[in-house]
């Protein structure tokens, strides 16, 4: 992952995968799953500027994970993993 940094409030997030089987035991095929909300953070830009042109740090960082929309982000591949990048403000929180 050494080789793409995101730029200003952007962030990358591998998704966590998501249970496989419900509580009564059924499995769930990959075509019925729902794709995660949860991710780990793998990389952080910079910042935003404010007004004053100052560059404002992001809240996460590398290794939280996080909460997120259920449309956020933009789906990538890097190095052969599928990834998402999305602006920090779509990430809803940070877990535990």
């Amino acid at each position: 992952m050494t080789n793409f940094r995101p730029l200003h409030d952007r962030v990358v997030v591998r998704r966590l995968n998501g249970e496989e089987k419900t509580a009564g035991g059924i499995i769930i095929p990959d075509t019925a799953k729902e794709k995660p909300m949860e991710g780990e953070v793998i990389s952080v830009g910079a910042g935003a500027r404010n007004e004053q042109g100052q560059i404002v740090a992001l809240d996460v960082k590398a290794g939280d994970r996080v909460l997120f929309g259920k449309w956020s982000g933009t789906e990538v591949k890097i190095n052969g993993e599928e990834l998402l990048i999305m602006k920090e403000s779509d990430i809803m929180g940070v877990i535990g």
